[in-house]
């Protein structure tokens, strides 16, 4: 996300602002695809649980499409983008989205209306606490969950959006993060790792994923959804926009190429699961970088992406750490690496309004951007820790062993997805 002085807006009689509508058609288009996300991640996560607990994990990705919308038109936009240069949460100027009309712009792209940026930043903070949900899968209970997702939102997300995007802290340093590398990717992830420690192993691990072919399902959604959440964040139409769209593609096929050839020199064969995993490793660790780098780098990129996440994997099983679906891996160390290799190799000459790297003589733009993903990775991981904590003294986080053995879907919704 930046800002840039595009489309300047227009007025017409009777003071009737008139919006661009290239720019406009093709924000609610990537809008669709951001949301479009959500729903990607629950058939990847659902595919990759037993069959038991697909409802229960796919229901943790859509009720985020409900309870989010409902925080965030109430006072989490405000947090996120309200008022306030170099602070932690915005102020409540636009508690209950007050103040915003029909002709008021948005603040990144005056020919855009406010309403499509509230759309779709809403998408984000949708789906940034579900890939959260991947970590724990098989033994955490609906009502904690819920509680959780409140919590997180509120004293993680919101506060992170307005330190990086809304103008606070970390933008005062300098910090660039284009699609969410800090925001979404290396907040969820770290937070992942933290409720696997807190909340432990499962007693009854499946025997694998129950459907690969959902997962490839999965995949392909949120591969397509991610040319809105990358491309998107131009909020415009321009070359910049362009080359985010490429990069995003160029670094996710990279990325899934090279997890095949690992899983051929390790595994001694290829791999469907390990290729679909390495895509979407590739689609996080570009995320930040999408809109600031070259095609070259993306490509270096998808590579490096495969390599530190299939060690991140490797080294987490070989903790015995109980990352049901590699959340950390994947996401957190993914979103930490684009954050680091956006500080190597940012590029004034790719995107007018970003930083120089250190590969081109800023070494204060590294450090910055290393220090806010390293804070916000601690922020995530101890927040989390303490709130699963405290949210355990009012109602039970995990579900009792007897369930965790027959099942979720059963017990927190009388459901099954398939009818034996």
């Amino acid at each position: 996300m930046k800002n840039f002085n595009m489309n300047t807006a227009i007025h017409l009689p009777g003071d009737r602002m008139a919006f661009n509508p290239g720019d406009t058609g093709f924000m609610l288009v990537a809008t669709s695809l951001v949301m479009l996300m959500t729903p990607g991640l629950a058939f990847f996560y659902g595919g990759l649980v037993g069959r038991k607990n697909v409802l229960t994990i796919m229901m943790q990705s859509f009720v985020s499409l409900g309870w989010t919308t409902i925080l965030w038109v109430t006072f989490g936009f405000t947090m996120a983008f309200g008022p306030g240069k170099g602070t932690i949460i915005g102020g409540p100027q636009y508690l209950f989205l007050n103040g915003i009309n029909m002709n008021t712009p948005s603040p990144l792209n005056p020919g855009v209306p406010m309403w499509v940026f509230i759309s779709y930043q809403m998408m984000f903070a949708i789906i940034t606490p579900a890939l959260i949900t991947g970590a724990f899968a098989d033994r955490v209970r609906f009502r904690a969950y819920m509680i959780f997702l409140t919590l997180w939102l509120i004293f993680v997300y919101f506060p992170l959006v307005h330190m990086v995007w809304g103008g606070g802290l970390f933008a005062s340093w300098g910090v660039q993060d284009f699609a969410g590398g800090i925001v979404v990717h290396a907040s969820a992830g770290f937070a992942a790792l933290a409720s696997v420690f807190y909340v432990g192993k499962r007693k009854y691990p499946h025997k694998g994923p129950h459907s690969i072919p959902l997962v490839a399902l999965g995949t392909a959604l949120l591969w397509f959804g991610w040319y809105g959440f990358n491309a998107g964040s131009e909020f415009g139409v321009n070359s910049i926009t362009a080359i985010a769209f490429l990069n995003t593609d160029t670094a996710a096929s990279f990325a899934a190429i090279t997890w095949l050839i690992i899983a051929v020199i390790v595994e001694k064969k290829p791999k469907m699961l390990g290729m679909l995993t390495g895509a979407v490793a590739g689609l996080a660790t570009i995320t930040p970088m999408a809109g600031y780098v070259t095609v070259q780098v993306a490509m270096l990129t998808g590579i490096v992406a495969s390599i530190v996440a299939y060690a991140a994997v490797w080294f987490k099983n070989s903790r015995g750490w109980d990352d049901t679906l590699d959340v950390w891996g994947v996401h957190g160390i993914g979103g930490y690496t684009g954050i680091i290799l956006l500080g190597l190799f940012a590029s004034s000459a790719v995107n007018a309004s970003s930083a120089n790297g250190l590969v081109y003589g800023n070494p204060h733009f590294f450090l910055v951007e290393f220090a806010a993903v390293s804070i916000t990775a601690i922020y995530a991981f101890v927040f989390t820790y303490v709130a699963l904590w405290l949210i355990d003294k009012v109602t039970p986080v995990r579900v009792p062993p007897e369930e965790e053995k027959e099942g979720l879907d059963e017990h927190e919704f009388g459901e099954e997805a398939y009818a034996l």
